[in-house]
């Protein structure tokens, strides 16, 4: 297994995909659809400009990157693995010790299926619901990043259709398939999970979701990381190099729109959310809405707090945990509980369960300590500016359509609320049509190199050294 990526194959791979007659047909074959949906799906109006996109060209963490202006349709898409340990051991559950597999057990073959085309099947709904937003740009930079995020998670699709065609025959295949068929929001054939069927309809929304949301794909991959099955785990860690950008643009995108207003707060001297909206910037309540929406679709996707399934997927080596081997725990978790909670006579309470049956829970723990890292970091340009508003994240149980939680009417504080608090409450706690039409009605387009909408401040740098007024696209 070669680190470096052999660029002169049709398929772009570091996997020895020629040696592989049949396999490479296949791939050849779908790869045609592939373009075929980018085209119809992908960024929207941008097919033919000149992108400044960096591509991998090796799978070592030193300098695995080349940039270059590309069309993205000419994009080099392929298959990338992190080099093969020969003495790598499953790390956890039943089968800890053992040596990793090579090829699919036969009793967890569906089960790994499963787990294979739900991260897939994340990765070209995320490029759907971005689509649009290219024609709304707040910069060239940002457009740029949009579009590099586009490209790799297109990138990671094939990274899962590479395991289907080859590790799961016919069935991988259909399943390859489907995953062009779905579409973001379709009301016949949806994404398979929510959050990825909810419209991404504006640049705050596009950053909170690679932040919060991309975040939940870092949890997502690392626990796959972990993996029994060694082509999952080897090509997972790859992924986790590019999914570190997405959250990066997330990230520095709130920073940046925090910056702007807390600027034109000082400039005014007022905290009025109406008199900031009317200065052209987006006011802290409505990020904070925006926050509370994007924070509760997110832990949701984690999945049910007691459930079977991880339990199965633990014991059997398919899913671990979040850095499972730096965990000082026996890794088997047998007799071991983990509390979750629940609503006991009008009051949240934690109620102890098998840990194994709570690892959904764990996971979503792990993910909610990394969350409010940014939040705190968020805060802190706001503290530099000297303004007094903090944002936070919501408490686990607010606003949960998942689980033992689902339905229940929780305040973003913890509180459990009647239906009527809720009903009065719920513009102050979640984005209303009015939040989101004031917020779409300041997308207007600005793509001149170093020019930056209104309600967003520039980046303190641009891409791979570059200035920030580069021209990270050329427009054709």
């Amino acid at each position: 297994m070669q680190s470096g990526i052999n660029y002169s194959e049709k398929i772009p791979n570091n996997v020895n995909l020629s040696e592989d007659k049949t396999l490479q047909r296949a791939l050849e074959h779908w790869q045609p659809n592939y373009l075929n949906w980018w085209n119809d799906m992908g960024p929207e109006s941008a097919m033919q400009d000149d992108v400044y996109l960096r591509t991998a060209v090796s799978v070592e963490p030193s300098g695995w990157a080349q940039f270059d202006h590309v069309k993205m349709p000419d994009y080099r898409w392929g298959i990338f693995m992190n080099p093969r340990d020969e003495a790598r051991q499953i790390n956890f559950g039943e089968n800890k010790g053992d040596a990793a597999w090579q090829d699919v057990p036969g009793e967890h073959r569906a089960n790994l299926r499963r787990i294979i085309v739900t991260q897939g099947d994340t990765e070209p709904a995320s490029v759907e619901q971005q689509r649009h937003l290219g024609l709304t740009a707040p910069s060239m930079y940002d457009l740029r990043n949009l579009f590099q995020i586009n490209v790799e998670e297109g990138r990671h699709l094939w990274a899962m259709v590479y395991l289907l065609h080859k590790h799961f025959g016919r069935d991988g295949r259909e399943e390859a398939d489907a995953l062009l068929q779905r579409n973001s929001g379709d009301a016949d054939n949806p994404r398979i999970l929510g959050a990825f069927n909810e419209k991404t309809p504006d640049w705050l929304a596009f950053f909170m979701f690679t932040y919060f949301t991309d975040r939940d794909g870092k949890f997502q991959l690392c626990a796959l990381a972990e993996s029994a099955f060694d082509p999952l785990a080897r090509t997972t860690k790859f992924m986790l190099t590019e999914e570190a950008h997405h959250m990066f643009v997330g990230e520095s995108g709130i920073a940046r729109v925090l910056s702007r207003t807390a600027a034109v707060m000082n400039e005014l001297k007022t905290e009025d959310a109406a008199k900031i909206r009317a200065a052209g910037a987006i006011d802290l309540e409505t990020i904070q809405r925006y926050l509370n929406f994007h924070f509760s679709v997110t832990i949701d996707l984690f999945g049910a707090d007691e459930s079977s399934n991880a339990a199965i997927f633990y014991n059997s080596g398919l899913k671990g945990r979040f850095e499972e081997t730096k965990r000082d725990d026996d890794h088997r978790l047998q007799g071991q509980t983990y509390a979750v909670l629940s609503v006991v006579d009008g009051k949240l309470v934690d109620r102890h369960v098998p840990m194994l049956n709570g690892l959904n829970e764990v996971l979503r723990d792990d993910y909610i300590k990394d969350s409010i890292g940014g939040v705190g970091r968020w805060n802190k340009v706001l503290e530099k500016a000297g303004i007094a508003f903090r944002l936070s994240a919501p408490h686990k149980a607010f606003n949960r359509k998942i689980g033992a939680l689902a339905g229940v009417k929780i305040s973003p504080e913890g509180r459990l609320v009647s239906e009527v608090e809720w009903a009065v409450n719920e513009k102050n706690w979640l984005p209303t049509a009015e939040d989101r039409g004031f917020v779409s009605s300041l997308m207007g387009r600005v793509v001149e190199p170093g020019k930056f909408a209104g309600w967003i401040a520039p980046p303190t740098m641009g891409i791979n050294r570059q200035p920030v007024d580069f021209d990270y696209v050329r427009f054709n």
